[in-house]
């Protein structure tokens, strides 16, 4: 009896001693991994607009058709506003057509040089908005990755330092462990010898003779039954799922020759898998798109935002938008002229 307690009272401190560690360390885990986030830069806003409100209009009205820096459907909006007069800008926006039907020479110059295309009517938008729409398109271009991933380079070398001091502090704690380990059975070793030498009794004896587990079970014949049912329906459920994986390559993922992102795709923007993948609606297979798929939306967009090309650079070191210029030469398809010019190049795997 003296054993056990002594024996039980050594487990309980070495219980203890493993909570206080795991949790002491789960605490200094929270406080020395802080995250040190490069915050986004702020949109500037100019004196006449709020370029902020701006974009989300340019986005939900002229995103479509326009970019900032480059032509699209329409020509590109970057500093549209050292271009043309901004009351003429707010009659161009809200009614073109009515601009146009009135002889307005500029209107009509510009009809003419984007192939006389109709540009939607936005009569919806005050002088306010379109303000804050021209703030926005005067936005400079932000600066290169570079800047940023240097800054980061310094969080990445500080995390560093704390990273050595949690295991320098992990294994002394192992090298404590360890010692009261061997203490603990150096005690135990102990116990028993002295346990022995005055005739203590450590172990029960079994008085009576038990029926061994296997043979409880098979004269127990509702066990048997259920057992038998329960490894039927498991061989038949496993014997299933092997059958209905063969020829299917969950996982296969080969390099891709053209860079592919299914979490700005399918995740940022919503569109659904079955879009791209149609042949997975009757097949095991969900299929490659062809390129005539992606060019439903990639003919208007020909760029990706400053945040998603600074994503690709940082974790891929990929140029999103040199991606796009692979597309365009498969493709055959003219971002300037806005049309397929039929020199198309393979997609090489």
């Amino acid at each position: 009896m003296i054993n056990r307690r002594l024996h039980f009272s050594a487990g309980q401190f070495l219980l203890a001693f493993l909570f206080v560690t795991l949790s002491s360390i789960a605490v200094y885990g929270q406080d020395a991994t802080t995250s040190d986030g490069v915050p986004a830069a702020p949109v500037e806003a100019s004196s006449s607009g709020d370029a902020a409100l701006g974009e989300a209009l340019f986005k939900a009205n002229c995103a479509s058709c326009h970019k900032l820096y480059k032509k699209a459907v329409g020509p590109a909006l970057f500093q549209v506003s050292q271009k043309y007069e901004r009351e003429w800008l707010y009659k161009w926006i809200k009614n073109s057509a009515k601009l146009i039907a009135s002889g307005d020479p500029q209107a009509v110059a510009v009809y003419n040089e984007y192939g006389q295309q109709n540009m939607n009517s936005f009569e919806q938008l005050s002088n306010l908005d379109i303000d804050n729409i021209l703030a926005y398109t005067d936005t400079e271009k932000p600066a290169p990755v570079a800047a940023v991933a240097g800054a980061e380079g310094g969080a990445v070398a500080g995390s560093g330092d704390n990273t050595m001091t949690n295991n320098i502090i992990l294994g002394a704690l192992a090298i404590v462990l360890l010692l009261l380990v061997v203490l603990l059975v150096v005690v135990n070793k102990t116990l028993k010898r002295f346990a022995e030498a005055n005739g203590i009794q450590t172990e029960f004896e079994v008085e009576e003779e038990r029926t061994p587990i296997w043979k409880a079970f098979v004269q127990n014949q509702f066990l048997v039954l259920v057992s038998s049912i329960f490894l039927l329906l498991a061989s038949a459920y496993f014997a299933y799922g092997a059958l209905m994986s063969v020829g299917v390559d969950q996982g296969y993922a080969p390099i891709q020759p053209i860079h592919y992102s299914h979490r700005i795709h399918a995740g940022t923007s919503q569109i659904d898998c079955k879009y791209c993948h149609s042949s997975a609606r009757e097949s095991k297979h969900s299929g490659i798109p062809s390129l005539n798929v992606c060019m439903n939306c990639h003919k208007s967009i020909g760029e990706v935002a400053q945040s998603t090309y600074q994503e690709g650079m940082e974790e891929y070191g990929i140029d999103y938008n040199k991606e796009i210029q692979k597309l365009y030469a498969a493709t055959g398809w003219d971002s300037d002229e806005q049309k397929f010019v039929g020199e198309e190049q393979p997609v090489r795997w």
